[in-house]
């Protein structure tokens, strides 16, 4: 079967959350010849303290796609509300339908559990498309209806926000991606989304977030002998690709932990 084409997705929740989970991983992939695209469920709409949420989409909107430039990437906008992302069919069709436009071969989204809901409910729509978009019977009633993909792609999870579960406990990752060398590029696409940074500082206590965003990359790239890394789990169930294409692509860069 053939597996290989040259198009990668990464679905976030809101817009700058590519930028911490995979940016790193996506410069390395662009590097080696791959077209990106980005895709925002959410508007991002409740990401401040100040703007109204119209205003604050915006913004938001335009700071992503400075972010998507960077990587010579298209930016998809799925136009959920903050807080508002459901588990539910219509918008599982809007993700199927971005599955289907891109045709990627490869998928990044969030971990299945997360700090907040609509990372953990994103992740789930994501899985859910994957399998959806090569269904021929499964409708996204679209007024531009896409074809359906050739195949299920590779899904990988990106680690929760600052590497740490619900619970606050370190999640220790299957996957590490060195991006060492790439770092700059990954802090220049978060400093793209400059509203953000009152808001964590507010909301989430964290002042210089590209700072945050390095620390937990290089806590990542301790465990796996890198400076710096992003940290991933694969989906291996059943219908999915089980070889770790990642690992084929970028070689040394990749380093596999398996249990035991």
């Amino acid at each position: 079967m053939k597996k290989k084409n040259n198009r990668v997705l990464a679905v976030g929740a809101h817009p700058d959350d590519v930028e911490f989970m995979c940016s790193g991983t996506l410069k390395l992939l662009k590097d080696k010849g791959y077209e990106i695209s980005i895709c925002s469920v959410s508007n991002g709409d409740c990401g401040s303290m100040t703007e109204s949420s119209e205003r604050i989409t915006k913004i938001r909107r335009q700071e992503a796609i400075n972010g998507a430039k960077l990587l010579g990437a298209e930016f998809y906008p799925l136009g959920e509300f903050d807080l508002r992302v459901e588990l539910d069919n219509r918008t599982k069709m809007k993700v199927t339908e971005v599955l289907r436009r891109t045709d990627p071969l490869i998928v990044f989204t969030h971990a299945h559990e997360d700090y907040m809901i609509d990372h953990e409910v994103t992740s789930r729509l994501v899985r859910a498309a994957c399998f959806s978009a090569p269904v021929p019977n499964y409708f996204t009633y679209s007024v531009t209806p896409q074809p359906r993909t050739a195949r299920i792609p590779y899904l990988y999870y990106a680690a929760p926000f600052d590497g740490r579960d619900i619970y606050g406990n370190w999640v220790d990752q299957t996957l590490y991606v060195n991006v060492a060398h790439v770092i700059d590029v990954k802090a220049d696409m978060l400093a793209c989304h400059e509203s953000q940074r009152d808001w964590l500082l507010q909301q989430h206590g964290i002042d210089k977030y590209t700072e945050a965003m390095k620390h937990t990359a290089r806590r990542f790239g301790e465990i796996a002998g890198f400076a710096y890394a992003e940290g991933f789990r694969q989906h291996r169930g059943n219908a999915y690709p089980q070889d770790n294409i990642l690992e084929e692509i970028l070689g040394d860069l990749v380093t596999e932990i398996h249990s035991s």
